[in-house]
């Protein structure tokens, strides 16, 4: 069943990029990187067909990524490779001039959010998005340059070269839709989970703290062992996630028990597990 799932959800997100590649990169020449740009700029310097481009580096980026990097990296970019470049062709005949007209910034936007969201269903899919990602992950191998750094590299090659020909504008829109796509794939990634606020709690009236915790907000409590670095005293420190709308209750609770407390939050984007994703044994989930 997961792999229909994944099947399924790797249909929909390549779909789903397409339409944000067909509908407002193309058009509007946006300068996002990968396969997309260089064929931009090969239509505009060369004239040629940018669906055949972007089939064409599909596809040999591919096969270079399955002699390089192995057969669990092509398993996984096969269909992204086969169904991204379908679907642009498919949906070609459905350009409408309209979308040449849409002001650059909006378009930019909105390319962001709809590629990053189909994006984000690829990689829920344990997918690849191959293409330009092939070069960087093969620098990373072979040259033993951090795969960021190699990511970075290959998309600042890319963008020079679509500066050189479109200017400085068409640069900074593109930079604007690769900074909302990269936002809106965390957010499909994270989706699904509980935000929450992990705290961190030193007080002297620790195990009623602990106790509350336990008892009466019904979440799980680590104990850490801890020691001032000034006192050299031995205290212990109770570390709990909390969800974001039980905060302000949890915040008052301990300021009741020990407005002394020491307490550190940092924000959680995602927390999975019991009484989270799923009930605590009672069957209520706080």
């Amino acid at each position: 069943m997961s792999k229909v799932k994944n099947i399924l959800l790797l249909l929909l997100g390549n779909l789903i990029l397409a339409c944000g590649t067909s509908f407002f990169i193309l058009p509007n020449n946006i300068l996002s990187g990968g396969v997309t740009a260089i064929s931009i700029i090969l239509d505009s310097l060369l004239g040629i067909n940018r669906v055949f481009t972007i089939y064409a580096l599909n596809i040999v980026l591919f096969i270079l990524g399955a002699v390089c990097l192995g057969k669990a990296f092509a398993a996984k970019a096969l269909m992204s490779t086969i169904l991204y470049p379908t679907f642009i062709a498919l949906l070609s005949p459905f350009y409408d001039p309209e979308f040449c007209a849409v002001d650059p910034i909006l378009a930019a936007i909105f390319a962001g959010v709809i590629m990053g969201t189909g994006l984000g269903l690829v990689f829920r899919a344990n997918g690849s998005s191959g293409g330009m990602d092939i070069p960087a992950l093969i620098l990373h191998k072979y040259l033993h340059i951090p795969q960021g750094n190699a990511v970075f590299i290959i998309d600042f090659l890319t963008v020079s070269a679509g500066l050189m020909v479109f200017g400085l504008n068409s640069l900074l829109i593109g930079i604007l839709t690769i900074f909302t796509t990269s936002n809106v794939i965390n957010m499909v990634l994270t989706f699904g989970g509980e935000n929450a606020q992990n705290v961190m709690i030193i007080s002297n009236k620790w195990e009623t703290i602990r106790d509350y915790l336990l008892k009466d907000l019904a979440r799980g409590v680590t104990i850490l062992e801890g020691t001032g670095a000034y006192s050299n005293e031995h205290r212990p420190v109770l570390m709990c996630v909390v969800k974001t709308r039980e905060y302000a209750k949890f915040q008052r609770e301990i300021g009741t028990i020990d407005p002394e407390a020491f307490i550190i939050v940092n924000s959680v984007h995602e927390v999975r597990g019991m009484g989270f994703s799923y009930a605590v044994p009672n069957g209520e989930n706080k």
